[in-house]
């Protein structure tokens, strides 16, 4: 007789991302995917009644954002692990993320697999953690966040370019990309680096930080 699967709660705003999410962890039949939320609020609501384990939680949702929705799942449920699950390894939001309770950290770009084995880390009292986070993490630890005002920057991008960025946030390939706005893979490759010109930028996680510290997503 098979175990009881384990018990997982996914909050995630954007449906790609989500079936992406969902697609990775259909193949474990140890994993039980029981609840979803489109934000912090359908969360809660979604889990209420449920036994959950482990909540996979991304960070920007709308209404209530991941870090908000921890820090509330912590003080009502403290025996559910959370594990952030997001595109951004800046150091504001993981030290905002470890500050509300997140037990883990993981970027969306993560395999199946390393999905897999985070899960399972996280729930055996283990901080789950993508490789450039850990050492961020270090970072942090000898060098705490400091509170300097920040001011946005427009950098002229297009609606379209911004439009890129956002599905880049989402953990998408260019691929995924192209088929979604209706344009080839080149349109997107040059639409791409014309973000990291304009960004002064040179990979996907810095431009993806720039733009949410900006505000531009």
């Amino acid at each position: 007789m098979l175990p009881n699967p384990i018990q997982i709660a996914v909050a995630e705003d954007n449906g790609f991302a989500l079936k992406a999410c969902l697609n990775k962890l259909a193949n474990y039949p140890e994993i039980s995917v029981v609840a979803v939320g489109f934000n912090g609020y359908e969360l809660l609501s979604e889990i209420r009644n449920k036994n959950i384990d482990l909540v996979l939680m991304d960070i920007q949702m709308p209404g209530m954002d991941g870090i908000a929705a921890t820090s509330a799942l912590k003080k009502q449920h403290p025996e559910i692990k959370v594990l952030m699950l997001t595109t951004f390894d800046d150091d504001e939001n993981i030290f905002k993320a470890i500050m509300a309770g997140a037990n883990g950290y993981l970027l969306k770009e993560a395999t199946a697999e390393h999905l897999r084995q985070s899960i399972m880390e996280t729930l055996s009292g283990g901080a789950a953690m993508s490789a450039g986070v850990a050492v961020r993490v270090l970072h942090l630890l000898r060098n705490p966040l400091q509170n300097h005002p920040q001011h946005s920057l427009d950098f002229g991008l297009t609606k379209r370019e911004i439009e890129l960025l956002n599905q880049l946030k989402s953990g998408l390939s260019y691929e995924q990309i192209a088929l979604n706005l209706f344009i080839s893979y080149g349109t997107v490759r040059k639409h791409i680096e014309n973000i990291y010109r304009k960004l002064q930028v040179n990979n996907k996680t810095t431009a993806l930080d720039v733009a949410v510290k900006n505000r531009i997503i």
